[in-house]
Parts: structure tokens; C-alpha cells; sequence
């Protein structure tokens, strides 16, 4: 598919967090994603062995989740962990996979944050940028902001507030467990966003594209 290349990725962290102020603007957060015309979702996932990245995107049927497509990504990491600073890890790679995608997805769930990021721009609200179509960021742990009063039950939220801003939602995709930090990407709100999270979500914590890029992305060739 096609991508809008918008810098180089060889910046230091310092460069890499202008950078992030600079982008940040352009990032819309409050566009409602038309559910009702959802036919295909991309799970998108980064894994990391021994100083390799590979990037997996599974694209998937809405709402029967049968596998459409499956691309593959491999490149030595280039960036150190850096917390706020993943896209500068996980976006090389993430380009590559992207650039063999035949399918044209109408939404993009990220392993990784949204708009639930100090600077308010993830890698689902960054490579939102590049891709022009709506992401959504799915956060495995929390990374900025706070909650309170989340019930047990599936499908139970709280909004996810820092600084006074509400920047997602705490998520219980499944009863008893640790809940997902969800947040508008890039083209996606709040609301529509946990809702799409929510119905991609029938069995497992992890939304089931996600969980299929998450096992792609963790098959490395010998």
C-alpha cells in the first residue's frame, strides 16, 4: 500500500522527541470511525531477537476475523528502548512491512499507544501519519495518565486522564484481567475506537488482530 514517507528515521532521541512536538500537531483524535463500514482490520505488531526487528501485519475480516493477509518485516533494530520514543524503534521496520501490504485495511490496530502518551502522539497516533487511515493505539501497561473505578466485568471502562486531558479509555477486554489502555491513533475518537476494540475482542485479553500479529511477529527464521 501506498505511505506518506514523512522524515528519515536516523535521529537521535533528543531529535526523535522535536520531532514528536512537531507532529504532534497534525494528529486528529476526534474523527469517529464509521463502524458500520469496517470490512477489514490489520493487527500490527514489532518483536524483537537478538538485536532483530520483525514487523508482522495480519489482516483480517470484520467482523469473522478470518485471516486475509499476513506480511512479514526483518531489520536490525535501530534505536535504543527508549519509553515514549517506540515508533523511532519499531517504525523502520514497520515501513518495510507496510510498503508489501496488498490489502487495503479501513483500520489499524496498534500493539502499542495512541494518543495515551506524554507527548500525545504513540505509534498508532505516528504511523497514523504515514499510513493516512484511522489507527488505533491498544497499550499492554499504562504509560501516562491515570484511572479509576474499573469494574471486573468485560467491557467495562474507565476513562484514562493526564494533565486534566482525557487521553483514551482502561479497557477490560475480559472479566478479571489486567485491562488494555486504549486510545485514538490517528483519524479514530475515543468512543468508536474502544467500541471497535471491544467487538474485536470475543475470547482473548488482546484484540484478536493483534494477537495474530503478536504470534506472527514472534516466529524468527532460524
Amino acid at each position: 500500500m501506498q505511505l506518506i514517507h514523512r522524515h528519515s528515521w536516523d535521529l537521535s532521541p533528543s531529535e526523535a522527541i522535536a520531532l514528536q512536538q512537531e507532529l504532534r500537531r497534525e494528529v486528529v483524535s476526534d474523527r469517529p470511525i464509521d463502524l458500520d463500514a469496517v470490512k477489514l482490520v490489520a493487527g500490527v505488531d514489532v518483536s524483537v531477537k537478538n538485536e532483530q526487528s520483525q514487523a508482522a501485519i495480519v489482516v483480517v475480516t470484520y467482523p469473522g476475523f478470518l485471516p486475509v493477509e499476513t506480511v512479514l518485516a526483518q531489520r536490525p533494530t535501530p534505536f535504543p528502548y527508549v519509553p515514549g520514543l517506540l515508533s523511532f524503534r519499531e517504525g523502520p521496520v514497520l515501513e518495510e512491512a507496510f510498503e508489501k501490504l496488498k490489502s487495503e485495511p479501513d483500520v489499524f490496530l496498534f500493539d502499542g499507544m495512541g494518543i495515551a502518551h506524554p507527548r500525545r502522539i504513540g505509534i498508532a497516533s505516528h504511523m497514523g501519519l504515514w499510513l493516512q487511515r484511522p489507527t488505533i493505539g491498544c497499550g499492554k501497561t499504562l504509560l501516562c495518565g491515570r484511572y479509576k473505578d474499573l469494574g471486573e466485568e468485560k467491557g467495562s471502562a474507565a476513562p484514562l486522564v493526564d494533565r486534566k486531558e482525557t487521553i483514551g479509555v482502561a479497557l477490560r477486554t475480559r472479566t478479571a484481567k489486567n485491562p488494555m489502555f486504549i486510545s485514538p491513533g490517528h483519524l479514530a475518537d475515543i468512543p468508536t475506537a474502544a467500541e471497535l476494540v471491544m467487538r474485536c475482542s470475543p475470547k482473548y485479553r488482546l484484540p484478536e488482530p493483534i494477537r495474530l500479529a503478536h504470534n506472527a511477529a514472534g516466529q524468527f527464521s532460524p
